[in-house]
């Protein structure tokens, strides 16, 4: 969280499109039986939630 918080908004927003990427091809490879490890869907959601947790809070910091 504290990494999230040093970055703008245009860094996060880069972020958050690249990890709802990743959750996609998890989604893809789990529903095709490929995946190994499940658990990464979980680490992956958090981390999104994350992301838009910290832009929330810097959008209501700059009104």
């Amino acid at each position: 969280m504290n990494d999230l918080n040093g970055k703008s908004v245009a860094e996060l927003n880069d972020e958050l499109v690249a990890a709802k990427k990743e959750l996609f091809n998890l989604r893809f490879q789990n529903a095709t039986n490929q995946l190994d490890n499940t658990s990464r869907i979980k680490e992956v959601r958090r981390n999104i939630a994350r992301i838009q947790t910290v832009m929330s809070m810097e959008q209501k910091a700059s009104n």
